[in-house]
């Protein structure tokens, strides 16, 4: 991926790593829980061509720094710091588009006024997302040193992909090792979405809303879209046809198509 490396302070006086290209009205994108700025190459370059893009890493992977203890609120903190840079030198709202646990923390900075014009999250995670059970064995593996039993449980039964899938995206051109990451923030992820109240952060954001959803997504992200798509002031609800939790890679075209007719409608 092409673009100016630089990066923002965030809370607690973290580093967050961001990544730059394209010219136009600024756009940020969020990534979920095993990514990093990396997971956005599919739609990267089609992006950058009407847009300023940028891509943070999220705290605790790539070019971010971490600090503890860990908390939603930080991160809520870090996506609206970098907002606010982008804002400000741009002088006008940001859009912003998030996947899953990257989603969530957007909406959570949303909550807080961050400057946000237009908003897209893709199924953002809630606790009907990780029952208590899978989030005590899947802490369990991540102690006991097997972060990649942890990691196929988290795809195969959260995010419902199949092995042969989860071998895809794992050896595609470009794929980095998920290990570290996992090991460093999947237990503390998945322990913060089983007290997070959604429908709270909704109730608290003014701006549009695109909602995306996988017409093949788990259940759970069925269920979340469509109670934020009821309990968000304005938010528009869009089916993505034969995708699942992972349309960024299986169907990029798809994704770039639906932000631009969002984020272009003024």
């Amino acid at each position: 991926m092409e673009g100016t490396r630089h990066s923002v302070i965030g809370a607690d006086d973290v580093s967050i790593g961001l990544l730059t290209a394209g010219t136009g009205p600024a756009l940020l994108l969020v990534h979920g829980g095993m990514g990093r700025i990396e997971q956005w190459e599919p739609v990267w370059s089609a992006l950058a061509e009407h847009r300023q893009v940028t891509a943070m890493n999220r705290r605790g992977r790539g070019t971010s720094g971490d600090a503890e203890p860990y908390s939603l609120r930080k991160e809520f903190d870090d996506i609206a710091a970098v907002a606010n840079q982008l804002a400000e030198e741009q002088d006008a709202p940001v859009d912003v588009f998030a996947h899953s646990y990257g989603a969530t923390c957007t909406l959570g900075a949303a909550a807080q006024r961050a400057p946000f014009r237009r908003i897209a999250l893709y199924e953002p995670p809630g606790p009907q997302t990780v029952p208590r059970e899978w989030v005590e064995r899947a802490i369990g593996l991540v102690s006991d040193g097997k972060p990649g039993r942890a990691m196929f449980s988290f795809i195969t039964e959260i995010v419902g992909l199949t092995p042969e899938r989860f071998e895809e995206y794992r050896s595609a051109p470009g794929a980095y090792d998920l290990l570290p990451i996992v090991t460093a923030t999947l237990p503390r992820e998945a322990e913060a979405l089983t007290s997070v109240d959604l429908p709270g952060l909704a109730v608290k954001v003014a701006a549009p809303v695109l909602l995306l959803l996988g017409t093949k997504s788990p259940p759970w992200a069925g269920e979340i879209t469509r109670e934020l798509a009821a309990t968000l002031t304005t938010a528009e609800l869009v089916s993505l046809p034969d995708q699942g939790h992972d349309a960024i890679d299986s169907a990029p075209d798809l994704i770039v198509t639906e932000l631009r007719r969002f984020f272009d409608n003024d």
